[in-house]
């Protein structure tokens, strides 16, 4: 029995020590800036590791393209078994012990081969292949700078998202704290509304509606607190931290000064710095030079070639220092009139690249319109906003006095409690909404990896 209760103590214990550890592991936090929120989401960034992956296999295809112009060189042998064979030999051999005409054919009838070895070396240095390298090459560099564009549009879209995530965990914590004090406030106000009860100075309903009125502010601080705990494993993620990481956002990193740039600045700004426009361009210059590339085939090979040949036929042959070179010409007489489609492909994917081009510089135009709207009516928020604010707190202010003066119900009071929550939320969320906005208008405009450049 005395064992049973040992083993029972030690489990107990055991049990309490990982729940501490567990406990202070989701206690863990971390005070954490927008730049330092950024960085690491470019350090970490799932997108941007496939985006450089992109890079590598352009420039190692526009390296395969600048191999093209070296030399081939290839070598083969073999060693062969075969059977007796007939050997008949036009050159007759000569030996110095035979003697009369019949001697020659009578060795050639003796002769034996049941084995063979050679090897062959080949050497080519193209000289004319109808321009084909020449315009691959330059296809695959144009199609190499369009994939480091790419990932610099891969990097905004990161730098974007992450203002986006923090953005909402601000959002989640301010009203966690918001909503934390308005619940405070609610049960000061239970506390005295049970006093006057008791006296019987006020009625027992209206000590429920400030009762219910708690129970409703502590279900929203549950679902804030929810909200909040959701953004944080999302931002966690996002960062690569760990998933039980507590991210406290600072409030200094959602000021910001006003851009007095018009929609037309903007417009021309995103036709200058925007990536994917520029990525564009190239890709419909690497089309073009594909065409030219693809036209080539219509023009024969031409190249400088060179070779070793060595063979031994025991009983019969050898040869050795057998070194060859000269110009070689090879031309492929059906591309008279398979090479036609080949180009009618090429140009058609010209068309194509030069119908999405004009395709994305309308998106670009309306992008920047709504982008614009969108900072703009923002920024108007915030002013409204603030003016809210001032006047819910007046209306409390007013309605709490009218209270006290039996000039108006609790639920007047109750609804002007509210009202000031909302007002201070409100105006919270619109000044993360602008900031959020403006980087936005940025990133439309191909100017946001400017703000956070690399590192």
């Amino acid at each position: 029995m005395r064992h049973s209760i040992y083993n029972k103590t030690g489990v107990i214990a055991v049990g309490l020590f990982l729940a501490a550890n567990l406990q202070a592991s989701a206690q863990e936090t971390k005070n954490l800036t927008l730049d330092e929120a950024i960085q690491l989401s470019l350090q970490n960034s799932k997108q941007l590791k496939l985006s450089r992956a992109k890079i590598d296999d352009a420039t190692a295809s526009l390296r395969e393209a600048r191999e093209n112009r070296l030399p081939d060189l290839k070598a083969s042998g073999s060693y062969l078994r075969i059977n007796n064979p007939n050997v008949d030999l036009k050159v007759k051999l000569g030996s110095s012990s035979s003697s009369g005409s019949g001697s020659g054919s009578e060795n050639q009838s003796s002769v034996k081969v049941d084995q063979a070895a050679y090897a062959i070396v080949n050497a080519s240095l193209p000289l004319f292949s109808g321009l084909r390298i020449h315009y691959g090459i330059e296809s695959a560099k144009y199609l190499s700078e369009a994939a480091r564009l790419d990932a610099d549009n891969d990097r905004e879209a990161v730098i974007q998202n992450t203002i986006s995530a923090y953005s909402n965990i601000y959002k989640a914590k301010k009203q966690v704290d918001l909503v934390n004090e308005n619940l405070n406030q609610a049960k000061q106000r239970v506390a005295d509304f049970s006093n006057l009860e008791k006296n019987g100075i006020i009625a027992r309903n209206d000590l429920l509606k400030t009762q219910l009125q708690q129970s409703n502010v502590e279900l929203t601080l549950l679902d804030a607190e929810n909200d909040y705990k959701m953004a944080s494993i999302n931002m966690d993620l996002m960062l690569g931290l760990p998933e039980n990481t507590e991210i406290l956002p600072d409030s200094n990193s959602f000021q910001q000064s006003a851009d007095t740039r018009n929609v037309a600045d903007w417009e021309q700004a995103a036709l200058q710095n925007r990536k994917d426009v520029a990525a564009l361009t190239y890709r419909e210059k690497a089309a073009f030079a594909n065409v030219k590339a693809t036209k080539g085939e219509y023009y024969p090979g031409i190249a400088l070639t060179g070779g070793y040949i060595a063979a031994d036929i025991p009983n019969l042959l050898t040869i050795t220092n057998a070194i060859n070179g000269g110009v070689g010409v090879q031309y492929n007489f059906s591309s008279l009139w398979k090479t036609g489609a080949k180009v009618a492909q090429a140009k058609a994917r010209v068309q194509q690249v030069m119908a999405n081009e004009e395709m994305l510089n309308d998106q670009v135009r309306i992008q920047i319109s709504q982008a614009y709207q969108n900072y703009l009516v923002s920024q108007k928020k915030i002013d409204v906003y603030a003016k809210a604010v001032e006047q819910a707190n007046e209306n409390y202010k007013i309605t709490n006095n009218k209270y006290n003066n039996s000039l108006v119900t609790t639920t007047d009071l109750l609804e002007a409690d509210v009202s000031q929550l909302q007002a201070k939320l409100n105006y919270a969320f619109a000044q993360v909404d602008a900031l959020v906005a403006y980087k936005k208008l940025l990133q439309t405009a191909g100017l946001l990896n400017g703000q956070y450049p690399n590192k």
